[in-house]
């Protein structure tokens, strides 16, 4: 909301020696967010006067044309003779009254004015556009063309108030009321502790049977509707500069008399009006609800499908408006038209006002799904006044009777639907407990009726919120008003009680253990956001079945491409790997840890907590349990070089090995035994997956998968070749390790390193026989190393050579050779057993 500080004026005496940023400051002690400060006219300098154009020669021989005029500027120019200035516009022609800035002036920017030589004549100043002057769009683009009563040599600075301060206001949600200069006025007021001029305090007349037909079917979506007719308006009626100038300050263009009125009077009061050409409405006006598919034209020329929620504005021949949103083409003022012929002038000259108001759900959704936010939804949207309607109206017509010479019928229809004002019971002291400093009963009081509450009662208050605040529903809404209006930063400063000695929990500890092990290992953590579009699972090849394809769908998602929370890590690190290479950085290793969204076979449906006790623990656990499953991931993904060449050799490129090795180095800090064996799923090669396990209550249970990434994958994801990534169920890996993670206890004694040789069928996996081996050996055995592997002729056709280094070592002596190799013939032999294995060679 932009408020223009010499319109706030008007309703406000503010001090005289009162600037912007003074009023800011309040503004922003009372709550409002004032974003700037805006100064028009800085750095502006005369002299800017009146002319009216004497003479008009057009130049030719010019890439574009070019006129050469001579402007009346009275005095101005200190001879009284005419100015002859060059200018290549052309809306403007002999007689008409222009803007001219003279040698000496300097426009908004440093722009200084001089005489100077152009297309071969001397230009002594300027006609000036609204953009130079820093005016705004006035919707022409062009010379502004001033009207005819305003004498030559007037200084235009003042007549077009290019001076003043413009506060730009973000109105939060719930300060709808603020979406208005009546509404900033009354928190001005209130900041400054002086009078308000209301605006809306008019004569009204009451509502009669010969107003203008209306017929509300939807009394829930439109509970208010006032029409005012007025008759004999001037089609060639303009609008003032005062007028224009403040529509152009507020951020708006003007358009024509009528619909610049109904702008000014929304902007003036918060109330949305629309304006109707009578002679093209038939019949009489109605509000309905739209049928599902129907068509409607809006202003902006686009035919829209509306769905059976909207609200719409009616006549015997449709729909003529949008309720709320935007009016229709079929019954828009029409401009005025001068026949050639004739000079007959023709236009609209007999107008329905309307000033309703709709229930502000409805407009929202309306204006959500058209994709079609308005100056009057983005106030219906934070709630209207629904008092102010027909003060509105009356403002309205009492502007078109003024500047349109029209006459206001006396015929008014109000409809209303019954309801009663809203009160709150709240105890005095309510305010004092929230903000945990007294401000007494009086001051509660002065604060509430400050803001328009009617207040009665003593110790227990009973409070009737205004008309303009839908915001003020309960106790601590009213203490809110209070303690914001006394001053936020008046607050005592408690700092809360942190207990001493509890530190962090095992699954803190564990996540920390996790980020540094990733970190060392060469990891970046990459942070992103947990939403996606489900259309990542068919780029991730994930089947029809699969559970993460069922997703927890968000009602108002931040963007409609990405509506549901994520159900894997993947799609976001992927996306960060992805741009990372597009930028240049071809060799990355991305990690992140966090939650991932489950959603339950039965969503439940969450309690309202109230805010003024801590919630029970049976509170806490229903509202845990409507909450979908949130366990914690961890991934990696890699791409490009994992290690780089060098004086010190060749590097090699990251491959399946290496998330494999994530993952080992992530079951080693929560203290879990990982087995890794060959598996097949979604996103993965399916010959270089591997399927991660661990035992969970005596059963293998799958938490993951690694290796490289299916080249239809990288293709889909536009990643680079042979991408790799890795990603696990952290929950379960932590459930799966020990309590506390034992450092390990190094033996003094000398090692015994033994290797084998195994041949094993070629479709037998490495783990198998290493995970034998493992439990072979026994607790002699320190490490255990596959270093190489080998197929070929000497080993046999459908065969494969696993070679492994055995180091074996006791902790209280010296092993012999015969111990470490009975231990070996045990590890061999148990191989052998579980997997067919045979010593090479034997």
């Amino acid at each position: 909301m932009r408020v223009p500080l010499s319109w706030l004026r008007e309703y406000v005496d503010l001090p005289a020696g009162e600037t912007g940023r003074d009023v800011a400051h309040k503004l922003v002690d009372a709550g409002l967010e004032v974003e700037t400060v805006e100064q028009l006219g800085g750095g502006l300098k005369g002299p800017l006067v009146v002319g009216q154009v004497l003479t008009i020669e057009e130049l030719e021989g010019f890439r574009k044309p070019i006129r050469f005029c001579t402007v009346d500027v009275g005095s101005a120019n200190g001879t009284g003779e005419p100015q002859e200035i060059v200018c290549g516009a052309r809306n403007f022609s002999v007689g008409d009254k222009v803007v001219v800035v003279l040698p000496g002036a300097v426009l908004p920017g440093g722009f200084a004015i001089a005489a100077r030589e152009t297309y071969g004549r001397t230009s002594h100043g300027m006609i000036c556009s609204g953009d130079e002057l820093g005016m705004g769009d006035d919707g022409t683009h062009g010379i502004i063309v001033l009207p005819h009563e305003h004498e030559v040599g007037t200084d235009a600075i003042k007549l077009l108030e290019l001076v003043d301060e413009v506060l730009d206001i973000d109105i939060t949600p719930d300060r709808g009321y603020c979406m208005s200069m009546r509404g900033v006025a009354r928190e001005a007021a209130t900041a400054y502790g002086l009078p308000l001029r209301d605006p809306a305090l008019l004569d009204v007349p009451a509502p009669n049977s010969y107003g203008y037909a209306v017929k509300i079917d939807d009394p829930q979506g439109c509970d208010r509707f006032t029409a005012r007719t007025v008759t004999g308006l001037d089609p060639e009626a303009r609008s003032p500069i005062w007028l224009t100038r403040r529509l152009q300050k507020a951020g708006m263009r003007p358009i024509s008399l009528a619909v610049d009125i109904t702008n000014y009077v929304m902007l003036e009061l918060g109330q949305p009006l629309h304006a109707y050409d009578r002679s093209r409405i038939d019949g009489a006006i109605g509000v309905r609800r739209a049928e599902q598919g129907e068509k409607f034209t809006t202003l902006d020329g686009v035919k829209r499908t509306l769905d059976a929620e909207d609200l719409v504005i009616t006549d015997n021949s449709g729909p003529i408006g949008l309720a709320g949103v935007m009016g229709g083409a079929n019954t828009e003022i029409a401009d005025s038209v001068t026949d050639p012929e004739t000079g007959a002038v023709t236009g609209t000259t007999e107008v329905v006002v309307e000033a309703a108001h709709f229930d502000s759900v409805s407009i929202s959704r309306t204006a959500r799904r058209l994709k079609l936010s308005s100056e009057a939804s983005k106030r219906f949207e934070r709630g209207v006044d629904p008092q102010a309607a027909a003060a509105a109206a009356q403002r309205t017509v009492d502007l078109l009777v003024l500047l349109a010479g029209g006459t206001a019928e006396a015929g008014v229809t109000e409809l209303t639907a019954p309801g009663a004002p809203r009160t709150i019971a709240m105890s005095a002291d309510h305010p004092d407990k929230v903000a945990g400093m007294e401000y007494g009963r009086e001051t509660v009081v002065r604060r509430l009726q400050e803001v328009g509450c009617d207040v009665y009662g003593q110790d227990e208050l009973v409070v009737t919120a205004p008309s303009w605040r839908p915001d003020l529903a309960e106790p601590n809404d009213l203490a809110e008003e209070v303690i914001r209006l006394e001053g936020y930063g008046n607050l005592p400063s408690t700092l809360p009680q942190v207990p001493s000695g509890r530190g962090l929990t095992a699954r803190q500890q564990l996540h920390r253990r996790v980020g540094r092990a990733l970190a060392g290992a060469g990891y970046v953590e990459a942070l992103s956001y947990p939403f996606i579009g489900e259309g990542v699972f068919d780029q991730l090849q994930l089947p029809a079945h699969d559970a993460s394809r069922q997703v927890v769908k968000l009602v108002n998602p931040i963007s409609d491409e990405e509506p549901a929370l994520r159900t894997t890590l993947l799609p976001g690190l992927l996306g960060a790997l992805r741009r990372n290479d597009s930028r240049g950085s071809h060799d990355l290793a991305l990690f992140e840890t966090g939650s991932v969204f489950r959603a339950a076979a039965q969503p439940g449906v969450a309690v309202r907590l109230g805010v003024d006790r801590r919630p029970t623990d049976e509170e806490i656990a229903t509202l845990n349990a409507a909450l979908p499953a949130q366990p914690r991931y961890a991934a990696v993904v890699l791409a490009g070089a994992r290690e780089q060449s060098g004086w010190w050799g060749k590097g090699r490129p990251a491959d399946w090995a290496d998330a494999v090795q994530a993952a080992r180095s992530l079951a080693v800090e929560a203290g879990a035994e990982l087995v890794v064996r060959q598996g097949q799923y979604g996103p993965w090669h399916p010959g270089r997956c591997a399927e991660l396990l661990v035992t969970l209550d005596g059963v293998e249970t799958v938490i993951g998968h690694a290796g490289e990434l299916h080249p239809r994958v990288v293709k889909a994801m536009g990643l680079p070749a042979r991408t790799s990534a890795m990603e696990l169920d952290l929950d379960r890996l932590a459930a799966a390790g020990g309590e506390a993670l034992q450092a390990p206890r190094i033996s003094s004694f000398p090692v015994a390193t033994q290797d084998v040789a195994l041949i094993v069928d070629a479709s037998v996996p490495a783990s198998a026989v290493e995970d034998a081996l493992l439990k072979g050996a026994g607790e002699l055995l320190e490490s255990l190393r596959l270093f190489d592997v080998f197929e070929g002729e000497q080993v046999g056709e459908g065969k494969k050579s696993l070679a492994y280094a055995l180091r074996f070592r006791a902790a209280d002596r010296t092993l012999t050779a015969e111990e470490s190799t009975a231990a070996r013939d045990a590890a061999v032999a148990l191989a052998g057993e579980r997997t067919g294995a045979v010593l090479r060679g034997a």
